[in-house]
C-alpha cells in the first residue's frame, strides 16, 4: 500500500510516538535501546515516550526482561478493529453448536495482562443459567479460561503476566490465591488438556475450558462453558471438556 503524504505541519512527538508503537507489528519486545537508535533521538527520549504509552496502557515493561511488550489498550484497539471480529466470525457457529449441545453457556475468551476479557458468548436458555460476560474481565487465575490460557505460557511469560510474589487477589473464598497452588494447578490443565473452575470467580458456578492455540491472524482464545455447580458434577465435565477439546482442535 502506498504510503500517505506527511502532514503538513507534522508533530514530532506525536509522530515518535506512533512510530514507537509501529515497531511492535515486527518485534514481540521492544528495549529502551532499540527504541532509541530507531527513532534517532537520545536515551531520555525514548524514555519518556514509552513512560507515556505505558501510563495509556498502549505498553507495558516486563519485570525481568524490561523490555515493553504491547499493553493492554493497544491488543483491544487491534483486535477490536482486526482479531476481534476474525476470531468471532470464525468462532460463533462452534459457540453456537456447543450452546444447544449441552444447554449451557458457552464463552469465548482472551488473554490480555492478567485478565481475561469475554469476547463473544451464547446464553444458555434455562431458566436457571450463567449470564454472557460478554465485552467483561476477570482476573485470569480465578477463571477455567484464564486458567486454560495461563497453562499455555512458558514461566518467563508466566511471570510476566503475573508479576510478583505475594499473593494473588481473590474473587471468591474458593479462589486461587497461592502461587505455588496455581503452579501446581496449571501443570494439572497442561496435563489433561482443560481447566475447570469450581466457584473461584463467583459463587454457585463452575466452568470448563480448553486453549485455541494462535493462528496466523488471531490471538490465542479459550473456549468455556459455564454452568451452576449443581449441573457439573465430574462426569459431566469430562464430556465437556473432550467437546471442547475437539472444538480447539478444528479451530486450530
Amino acid at each position: 500500500m502506498q504510503k500517505a503524504d506527511p502532514p503538513a505541519y507534522p508533530i514530532s512527538s506525536v509522530d515518535n510516538a506512533l512510530r514507537l508503537l509501529g515497531m511492535f507489528r515486527e518485534h514481540e519486545r521492544v528495549r529502551l535501546s532499540d527504541a532509541k537508535d530507531y527513532l534517532g533521538v537520545a536515551h531520555s527520549t525514548a524514555h519518556r515516550l514509552l513512560a507515556m504509552l505505558a501510563y495509556h496502557d498502549f505498553v507495558r515493561q516486563e519485570a525481568d526482561s524490561r523490555a515493553y511488550v504491547a499493553g493492554p489498550a493497544l491488543v483491544e484497539i487491534g483486535l477490536a478493529a482486526v482479531g476481534h471480529m476474525d476470531i468471532r466470525a470464525l468462532v460463533r457457529p462452534v459457540l453456537e453448536e456447543l450452546a444447544v449441545r449441552f444447554a449451557e453457556t458457552v464463552h469465548l475468551a482472551v488473554l490480555e495482562g492478567g485478565e481475561v476479557r469475554y469476547l463473544d458468548a451464547v446464553e444458555s436458555t434455562r431458566a436457571l443459567r450463567v449470564a454472557a460476560r460478554t465485552g467483561s474481565s476477570f482476573a485470569a487465575h480465578c477463571t477455567a479460561s484464564g486458567k486454560a490460557l495461563l497453562a499455555a505460557l512458558g514461566p518467563v511469560e508466566l511471570a510476566a503476566v503475573l508479576p510478583g510474589d505475594g499473593p494473588l487477589a481473590a474473587q471468591t473464598p474458593s479462589s486461587i490465591t497461592s502461587r505455588e497452588q496455581l503452579a501446581v494447578e496449571l501443570a494439572k490443565v497442561r496435563e489433561r488438556g482443560y481447566a475447570f473452575n469450581r466457584e473461584e470467580s463467583e459463587e454457585g458456578v463452575a466452568s470448563v475450558a480448553a486453549a485455541i492455540p494462535a493462528g496466523r491472524h488471531t490471538p490465542p482464545a479459550a473456549l468455556v462453558i459455564s454452568a451452576p455447580l449443581s449441573r457439573l458434577p465430574q462426569e459431566r465435565v469430562e464430556e465437556i471438556a473432550q467437546a471442547l477439546r475437539a472444538a480447539a482442535a478444528t479451530l486450530t
